[in-house]
């Protein structure tokens, strides 16, 4: 039986070189064949699709806004600096981005839907379906079909969600809200569309209801003992404990002796 041959060092080192230089070779080339596969022209991005709830953003907006903010191609463009881009756009609550190969882009957008004005009247804040506080140009709302309500921004869905709490149990007394705000110091005060006031004091939903079903239960009663309807209620300080003072246009305010603010 031969044995196998064994090649000097030197001969063994000259072919590892060799392998080694041609991998090196091929790693190389593919790696520039890549590099210009990824910068051709045929995949730069040459349109946007967008689809969703748009109303207020425009194409133009969009294209002044986003189109600049966009770098890379289809492969090389980051997904989530591409999405931030379109959610700077003062209406949009969210945005989906997908790739379409090879050159496309689609864009699902989402807009704020307003549920009310927010803080002071005109200032283009407005708070939105899911309680965010979203800035806008207020000529581009139909404000006049929205209530206001006001409060420390960190506490805007609770406002929200007390005035979505609110409304209908005044309706059922035929009082619209027009108003809410929360004061600093927590405590409720409400403004209707005739310009009356409701101080509604400190509490949660519950309790701010219960003092309100006291109010309807005997404002009837109360305003036809001086010959007034509920219409001819200017204001109502519902911070009595199992009381309430009232202003009626025309008469004085009531208030019994015995009742004290909590």
């Amino acid at each position: 039986m031969k044995k196998p041959i064994v090649l000097p060092m030197d001969v063994r080192l000259m072919q590892w070189t060799a392998i080694g230089l041609f991998v090196l070779a091929v790693v190389l080339c593919l790696a520039s064949s890549i590099s210009w596969l990824l910068r051709h022209p045929v995949f730069s991005i040459q349109s946007i699709t967008v689809r969703g709830n748009v109303t207020h953003s425009n194409p133009v907006m969009l294209r002044a806004n986003v189109v600049p903010q966009l770098t890379g191609n289809f492969f090389t463009l980051n997904l989530i600096q591409a999405r931030n881009a379109f959610e700077q756009i003062p209406w949009i609550r969210s945005a989906l981005v997908r790739r379409e190969f090879p050159n496309r882009l689609s864009v699902t957008l989402d807009e704020f839907q307003p549920a009310a004005q927010w803080g002071s009247e005109g200032d283009g804040k407005f708070l939105s379906l899911e309680g965010a506080i979203f800035e806008v140009n207020a000529d581009d709302v139909d404000s006049e079909k929205l209530p206001t309500l006001k409060g420390p921004e960190s506490q805007a869905k609770i406002v929200l969600e007390m005035f979505k709490f609110l409304k209908p149990q005044m309706e059922k007394m035929g009082m619209s809200l027009d108003k809410l705000e929360l004061s600093q110091r927590g405590s409720w005060s409400a403004q209707l569309e005739s310009g009356a006031t409701l101080e509604l004091g400190h509490g949660t939903q519950q309790e701010i209801g219960d003092r309100l079903q006291l109010f309807f239960k005997t404002l009837t009663q109360v305003t036809s003992r001086y010959g007034r309807t509920s219409s001819s209620l200017l204001s109502a300080d519902l911070r009595y404990e199992s009381a309430y003072a009232l202003r009626l246009r025309g008469v004085t305010t009531l208030v019994a002796d015995s009742v004290k603010k909590p």
